[in-house]
């Protein structure tokens, strides 16, 4: 009984899904269908009637290719876990120029709606996987969508079949019902290899979004390079250079008042001995931030386990003893935990934090795991914090993942491919 339910259940899953597949897949000839029938009605023999169901054939099949891939993979990924790489054009960043106008990529526009507007259209349209789609819509009507509204059609006709009084339309139409009830569990599963084969992007098209994805991760350093280089400028400005300013005021003037009132001259060196060792100390500080000194001396775990001491939170470090990086790739996950850690204090309330540094498979990749008991809700929004670290980590061909369900826990998990040794 157990089997019977289990084949049961088969066939009904198989003659859905089976559906499913011969509705997206016949959408377009559909289209085409109802463009020849509205020139036939309209006059099949004057040319010019022609016009306009043919512009509706070309339209409709324009408009419907990309939602028609796009479900297919949906559905291919839901119901086999084959995940078929879309390979669609990204929209590079947009940027204001000090001129004032918005640059896309590919034209100069006064604003920045414009600008977003004039990239949509040029990547839309010069992607190159716009003909991809249009060639998988001409095939998978005739393969896979044929294949899969067989068992509908047997349904049909058993059903018209059982209908008639004659005993051979009966006959007939109980072997329609048989064949479709054999065939509903395997009629879809052939759009899974046309997907695979028609749908997978081009090395053309990987190698085009790897050069659009370094040109976005070229801009990405550019305007992070920009604005380090503006709070350098901001903190010596506002910090160390006027308190170099006011010591050298003060030297000149204790100078001047060195014969005349001894006291006071060595009461403004005090304070000038007061604001050298404060500017020091703001030196000291910005060039920390710049590139920790602890981080070139010791190394990413020791610098790491330093972070920890100066947090407020109670922070545990869990870290591979024998780990040794390029600088590049320490010095970014670094300040990358050292991100991670500060919002885990200022925007999730945490207690607590634990840091885990390790390699992880063949190619002894870096993994950075930040885990806070805080009140979680942490999303990687356009323009934030997580955003601007992903886009940093992405520099080196790294990833980061969030999860941070409402209420906690918080964990971040960065992975960097690199050689370590």
């Amino acid at each position: 009984m157990r089997l019977l339910g289990t084949w049961v259940a088969r066939v009904g899953e198989g003659f859905v899904r089976a559906c499913v597949v011969a509705v997206v897949g016949l959408l377009v000839p559909g289209v085409w269908a109802v463009a020849v029938a509205w020139g036939i009605w309209w006059g099949a023999g004057n040319p010019w009637s022609w016009v306009a169901p043919f512009v509706l054939g070309c339209v409709g099949t324009l408009a419907l290719s990309r939602p028609v891939c796009r479900t297919v993979r949906f559905l291919v990924a839901k119901w086999t876990a084959t995940v078929v790489p879309a390979g669609y054009r990204r929209a590079g960043p947009v940027t204001r120029m000090s001129t004032g106008y918005w640059w896309n990529g590919f034209s100069y526009e006064r604003t920045r709606r414009d600008a977003l507007l004039d990239q949509k259209w040029r990547v839309r349209w010069s992607d190159p996987a716009n003909w991809r789609d249009l060639r998988f819509v001409g095939i998978v009507p005739f393969t896979a969508g044929v294949v899969a509204a067989v068992p509908a059609a047997g349904v049909a006709a058993a059903v018209v079949g059982l209908g008639q009084p004659g005993l051979g339309a009966r006959i007939g139409g109980a072997l329609a019902l048989v064949v479709a009830v054999a065939v509903a569990p395997y009629a879809w599963r052939p759009v899974e290899p046309l997907a695979v084969r028609f749908l997978r992007p081009s090395s053309a098209m990987a190698l085009a979004d790897r050069v659009d994805e370094l040109t976005a991760q070229r801009a990405d350093a550019t305007i992070a390079q920009a604005a380090e280089i503006r709070r350098i400028e901001r903190d010596l400005h506002d910090g160390a250079q006027a308190r170099l300013v006011v010591l050298g005021l003060s030297l000149a003037t204790a100078e001047k008042l060195m014969e005349t009132d001894p006291d006071q001259a060595r009461s403004l060196m005090r304070e000038a001995r007061v604001g050298a060792a404060t500017s020091l100390a703001e030196l000291r500080e910005l060039v920390r931030g710049i590139n920790p000194p602890v981080l070139n001396d010791r190394g990413l775990v020791d610098a790491v386990r330093a972070l920890a001491l100066d947090t407020p939170l109670e922070v545990t470090v869990s870290a591979d003893v024998l780990l040794h990086l390029d600088p590049p790739i320490e010095s970014a996950v670094y300040f990358g935990v050292a991100e991670l850690i500060t919002n885990a204090v200022k925007h999730a309330h945490a207690t607590r934090a634990h840091v885990s540094l390790a390699r992880e498979g063949a190619a002894a990749d870096l993994v950075a795991v930040v885990e806070d008991d805080g009140r979680g809700g942490a999303e990687a929004r356009s323009g934030g914090g997580i955003d601007g670290l992903r886009r940093r980590l992405a520099a080196f061909g790294g990833t980061l993942d969030v999860s941070s369900p409402a209420g906690g826990p918080t964990l971040v998990r960065m992975t960097v491919p690199c050689e370590s040794s």
